[in-house]
């Protein structure tokens, strides 16, 4: 019972393979009600019409934004939003994942460019291909904060050690943790939820990548990420309020580890 373009309805075999999805994934959205299919055959079977196809594309391209599924639901489901309304807010969105893809793939190819020329970058040029806020009067800053630590001396031997392969996946696990936190923040994850420490705990495994950090350091380094101006800028650009917001989460989950933020040492 498939039917198209005349206004039939589809079973959900067919509009698994008209939309590229998986007829589980479908089940899925429709036990949670994300996608609910309008209508049944004489047994049972599930039936899609076209409005229920039209919802299923928005949600396809909200899940493309990196919106979490039950955030999904709800802008859906506002009864103040219209079908333009929809559309409008999801190019936005798009855009702004265009624009974030563009500058990581630019990133990549310098990136490629130094390591197939023999030439490591300065931490400034990796800064620059990274597309942060890092200057080298910021370097400096941190050198001479930092320069006679062990801390200092590990990160700069594991820099020193990485593959193309090392900084490729530094790259895709620090798009991906950041790609996490934006729209954890814009679908309104709380700071001490289960998720939320989730994201604490990815937080600090991506710290880890360069030197050992404890919990105590991460609640540190979340406070100068929301203070200083050039961090807060960097973070604040991909979601407004990212950096303060990823302290609060970091907080929490120090908190529920019985570490007191407002105590923390470098230890």
């Amino acid at each position: 019972m498939d039917t198209n373009d005349d206004g039939q309805e589809l079973t959900v075999g067919a509009v698994a393979s008209l939309v590229g999805v998986s007829v589980r994934t479908l089940h899925h959205w429709d036990a949670m009600g994300l996608v609910r299919p309008s209508g049944r055959t004489w047994s049972g079977y599930r039936l899609y019409s076209a409005e229920d196809i039209a919802r299923l594309h928005r949600v396809l391209v909200y899940r493309e934004t990196g919106m979490p599924l039950a955030r999904i639901a709800e802008v859906l489901d506002d009864p103040d939003a219209d079908a333009g309304a929809h559309l409008t807010r999801q190019r936005a969105l798009l855009m702004e994942r265009i624009d974030h893809l563009h500058r990581m793939v630019r990133a990549v190819d310098t990136m490629m460019e130094k390591i197939m020329s023999n030439t490591n970058p300065t931490p400034s040029e990796q800064a620059a291909i990274w597309g942060t806020t890092w200057t080298p009067e910021y370097q400096a800053e941190v050198e001479k904060r930092w320069g006679g630590t062990e801390d200092w001396a590990e990160a700069e031997r594991r820099r020193a050690a990485m593959t193309r392969q090392d900084w490729e996946r530094a790259r895709d696990d620090t798009e991906a943790l950041e790609a996490a936190l934006v729209a954890a923040k814009r679908g309104g994850v709380e700071p001490g939820s289960p998720q939320a420490n989730d994201l604490a705990r990815r937080h600090l495994d991506n710290l880890n990548t360069w030197f050992d950090v404890t919990t105590s350091k991460q609640v540190l380094i979340a406070g100068t990420i929301a203070e200083d101006p050039r961090w807060v800028a960097h973070y604040d650009a991909l979601e407004p309020g990212l950096a303060a917001w990823l302290r609060d989460v970091i907080d929490a989950s120090a908190r529920a580890q019985g570490i007191d933020p407002q105590a923390a040492t470098w230890q």
